[in-house]
């Protein structure tokens, strides 16, 4: 998934654009914004965009909160 992703790491701040490319463990996600597709929307797209809350949920299960 492409977006801009930051997270908070040992008191640093990351960007990234690559949801893969988050790491495993950090301290806090700072924000989670996904691009989303310019509509009409094809039903891959919708099935792509249905995952996005998942993803932030998972995010926020990988955040130590340290």
């Amino acid at each position: 998934m492409i977006g801009k992703f930051t997270i908070l790491k040992d008191k640093r701040v990351l960007k990234f654009t690559n949801f893969d490319d988050i790491p495993m463990s950090f301290n806090h996600v700072v924000s989670f914004e996904p691009d989303y597709p310019e509509p009409p929307h094809t039903d891959e797209q919708h099935e792509e965009m249905s995952t996005y809350q998942s993803k932030l949920e998972e995010l926020l299960n990988r955040a130590s909160g340290n």
